[in-house]
């Protein structure tokens, strides 16, 4: 029995295998996916932060803090992850837009990611960001447990949302242009 070879992760090595007219994925629809997705873990950041700050914060050493101070500090933490977070999404979307592995032509002539696209694409992204998170979390709050906690429930809050963040995107076709034959 043949087994197919897999396809080539950046594309077909041999050009008589690259589809006619690919569709082009401009980079303005990576800005905008960026700003949607950080608009969305920002506010998820903010709330975990806080949570853990109030909650788990005494259990690791943390000094108390009234209220305020736990929310100027998640707030410091969301804030600066905004920067920090648009800039990895957009590298971490046109390195993406790059790959070939797991996306097809649909009818049309559009782009089509696979569910396990999706979910590989969902991982690769949540150890970059969950990464950041955790460095924000140490930088602001001082203490390595404090910013494993963030970054560590963030690994599950995020990765369903992105997911689904993600499934969204590949039903919208603003900013993905169909190249029609000559």
């Amino acid at each position: 029995m043949r087994e197919n070879p897999e396809n080539p992760i950046f594309g077909p090595e041999d050009p008589r295998l690259d589809p006619p007219n690919p569709p082009e994925i401009k980079p303005s629809r990576s800005i905008v996916k960026a700003i949607s997705w950080r608009m969305v873990g920002t506010l998820d950041t903010l709330l975990l932060s806080f949570v853990i700050l109030s909650f788990l914060g005494p259990l690791f050493g943390l000094e108390e803090s009234s209220g305020a101070e736990k929310m100027k500090t998640a707030l410091s933490i969301a804030l600066t992850e905004v920067a920090t977070k648009m800039i990895l999404y957009y590298l971490h979307e046109r390195i993406w837009s790059r790959l070939q592995w797991e996306r097809s032509l649909d009818e049309e002539g559009n782009y089509r990611g696979s569910l396990r696209r999706s979910a590989t694409k969902t991982a690769t992204w949540r150890v970059l960001a969950s990464a950041d998170t955790m460095l924000l979390g140490l930088l602001f709050t001082g203490n390595l447990a404090t910013a494993i906690s963030i970054g560590g429930f963030e690994v599950i809050t995020k990765l369903i949302l992105y997911f689904f963040h993600e499934r969204f995107w590949t039903r919208i076709r603003w900013g993905i242009i169909s190249v029609t034959a000559v």
